[in-house]
């Protein structure tokens, strides 16, 4: 009798073990906020084609577009439709967590209503100036914006409460200036700012590392800082970071992926398991390379606590610039 009521319990446990993990997508899907091209597109594509190339998803991955508000639309889609949906990774920026803070996705959405499961990986803000501008460090550069801040505009790609624009003000604020002082212009995308500092329309472009690859080599601009914290490694290797030249601007341009709300745990922990394994993948990582983006290996609960903790600083950062109450 107890051999048969041995017997049941392991065969109970086994059973429990495999449902535990049973869920496997049957129509595995990344959602790209945005049209094709795009930044949300590259993000897909990380995980499309590095999980393929990893060997890590059996079934092809469709790539499905929905632009609208920096992921607003997409965010809106799976609250309202495809809360329980495990087969649906939806990609977000650093972009769409700062429209979260600043209660753009819609005043009952906040980050709460998303499992946040992985990153692709990130990029780091930087600080450039013209190859030929007064200044070789980022200390030298703030000296003269606090004499007269009025003198200085600075121009990046994307509008007032941006993360481009955030940039700008974290590095107004690390100077001790108020940043509601900050001239600021903005334009269109990257390229039209990196064009309006060579022309001299603009004097600091808060831009991102990983758009600047190649670019130093041409010697028309150069790299103050890199608001990472701590030193990057390649090309970049040389570029004091803000942090080590003493002042507080930190800026991560995190990429990665959240699921809906009400996705089963054993559909949450399938998705997080793949991309831990995805991180130690040579093939996987070098996906992530090859589109322009650094290593940040963090998945499951760590990262949606750490994905909390981010919009939760954004929210005070844009309170204290006055972008919200």
């Amino acid at each position: 009798m107890q051999r048969k009521i041995g017997a049941w319990l392991l065969a109970a446990g086994l059973l429990s073990s495999v449902q535990a993990f049973a869920f496997e997508p049957n129509k595995p899907e990344c959602i790209a906020p945005a049209k094709p091209g795009g930044g949300f597109d590259l993000t897909c594509r990380i995980v499309s084609n590095g999980f393929a190339d990893a060997g890590l998803m059996p079934t092809p991955m469709a790539v499905t577009f929905m632009p609208g508000g920096v992921g607003a639309v997409a965010y809106n889609h799976i609250n309202a439709n495809r809360r329980d949906d495990g087969n649906a990774l939806v990609a977000f920026s650093s972009g769409s967590l700062l429209n979260i803070a600043q209660g753009k996705f819609g005043q009952e959405l906040d980050e709460n209503d998303a499992r946040w499961v992985g990153a692709a990986g990130v990029d780091y803000g930087a600080v450039i100036v013209k190859a030929d501008a007064p200044w070789n460090s980022l200390g030298e550069l703030v000296e003269d914006i606090k004499k007269d801040p009025s003198k200085f505009v600075l121009g990046a790609g994307g509008g007032v409460g941006s993360q481009d624009w955030m940039k700008a003000a974290i590095l107004m604020k690390a100077s001790g200036v108020d940043p509601k002082q900050m001239r600021y212009v903005a334009y269109e995308g990257g390229g039209e700012a990196i064009a309006a500092l060579l022309g001299g329309h603009i004097t600091v472009y808060p831009g991102d590392v990983g758009e600047m690859k190649g670019q130093l080599e041409a010697g028309t601009m150069k790299m103050l800082a890199v608001m990472s914290p701590d030193r990057l490694l390649g090309e970049f290797s040389l570029v004091p970071t803000a942090l080590e030249q003493g002042f507080d601007a930190e800026w991560a341009i995190l990429r990665g992926f959240y699921l809906g709300p009400d996705v089963s745990d054993e559909a949450y922990n399938y998705w997080a398991e793949q991309f831990k394994k995805a991180y130690e993948d040579e093939k996987f990582m070098q996906v992530v390379d090859d589109k322009g983006l650094l290593p940040f290996k963090m998945a499951g609960a760590e990262f949606d606590a750490y994905v909390k903790q981010r919009v939760d600083y954004m929210r005070n950062l844009a309170k204290e610039a006055g972008l919200i109450q």
